[in-house]
């Protein structure tokens, strides 16, 4: 503890923060707090959510103040890997049950899903594997054994059943597998890998439940009244948007609640019908300012690891805003994911802004420290 408490900068209270980084993820969750309070006036969404803003906030900052140099240690990054196994074993024997899924713990006055956390980890955990065999990671045997990083909180989450979270898995670990640099023939063996466990899923692994609304997604006009109910809601909102959309507080879809769960699963869907096209291109700019940001950290990164990791963080956000856009728009299945920064929830929200708080604090170590020096330094620790 008190090694920990020696890497905080508590000194540096004022640090030099990259407002590229900050501003975008805050006005994003900004546009999400306005569009919940839009539709239900004095809301428990909206006084909640402006909480955890708040606290997620305070998070990002004081994470930027830790040196990210404890994250080099293999035990530290390990430990965090079987805590985070520990916490999503939990959740299947004392979890609460919504909506079908025990995958959250519920604290009485917040709830907490250990997914978050777990999706937050999977990117260090790869980042370090990756960065210590880059220079051999053509050979089969580092895309498997990263691959069983990953199944183990896939499978878990599938068990929930988290299938939306699962995907997220998925999504980061391959992502980062072609980071790393996958050759062409493991890269087809992969895609014939995925294509036999999603038959084998299919068969034996899921539920009625998750089967139907594959079906939905296949022929969504099929049961409007019934399975494919959110998807059409959905589409409905998002197209009734128009250009300039039907303003903060006329969402009909939204506010008459024909749309179900508009302040978590479909909150882009929510926020088109209020902004339309307009505000849609808002919100596509600041991710892409948030994105290019983090980029431009990784590009500038002092090691391989800090690399992988901001740009861990950009395929782990980019999968989330991908599969929920397009679970919106009626082009991938309804799986009950959230959307970075705008969705209503504690623990996405602040293990999203932790995570730019590392970001934040190994943007630091890229001006002032060469990268010789660091890499001997990160060989030295372990």
């Amino acid at each position: 503890m008190a090694n920990f408490f020696s890497r905080l900068r508590l000194g540096s209270l004022f640090v030099k923060i990259d407002w590229l980084i900050v501003v975008p993820a805050v006005l994003l969750s900004t546009l999400g707090l306005v569009t919940m309070n839009s539709f239900l006036g004095e809301s428990v969404f909206f006084e909640r959510q402006l909480m955890w803003i708040v606290l997620s906030v305070v998070v990002m900052y004081l994470v930027s103040l830790i040196d990210a140099r404890l994250l080099y240690r293999t035990s530290v990054i390990f430990s965090l890997y079987l805590f985070s196994i520990f916490l999503l074993v939990l959740v299947l024997f004392f979890g609460a049950i919504v909506m079908g899924a025990q995958n959250r713990f519920d604290l009485g006055l917040f709830a907490f899903q250990p997914s978050d956390v777990a999706q937050l980890v999977l990117v260090l955990v790869l980042a370090k594997y990756f960065a210590r065999r880059h220079v051999e990671i053509g050979h089969i045997k580092h895309i498997l054994i990263s691959g069983a990083y990953a199944f183990i909180f896939f499978f878990l989450l599938f068990l929930q059943p988290d299938f939306g979270s699962a995907m997220i898995v998925f999504a980061t670990w391959f992502g980062m597998v072609l980071i790393a640099g996958i050759s062409r023939t493991h890269l087809m063996l992969v895609f014939l890998l995925g294509a036999l466990a999603g038959g084998g899923l299919w068969m034996y692994g899921f539920s009625d439940n998750q089967k139907t609304r594959v079906i939905s997604f296949l022929h969504p006009l099929a049961d409007i009244q019934g399975s494919g109910y959110n998807a059409y809601q959905s589409t409905i909102a998002v197209g009734s948007g128009g250009l300039l959309g039907k303003g903060i507080g006329y969402g009909s879809q939204s506010k008459l609640e024909f749309l179900p769960e508009y302040e978590t699963d479909f909150i882009f869907a929510a926020y088109a019908e209020e902004w339309g096209f307009a505000g849609v291109m808002l919100f596509l700019i600041l991710f892409a300012v948030l994105f290019w940001r983090m980029l431009f950290h990784a590009r500038m990164a002092a090691s391989n690891f800090e690399t992988l990791v901001c740009s861990g963080f950009v395929l782990w956000f980019l999968a989330h805003v991908i599969i929920h856009v397009g679970m919106n728009v009626g082009l991938l299945p309804v799986t009950g994911t959230t959307i970075p920064f705008l969705s209503y929830g504690g623990s996405h929200l602040v293990t999203k802004f932790a995570a730019l708080g590392i970001v934040l604090s190994m943007a630091r170590y890229e001006r002032s420290v060469r990268k010789e020096e660091l890499d001997r330094e990160i060989e030295g620790f372990e």
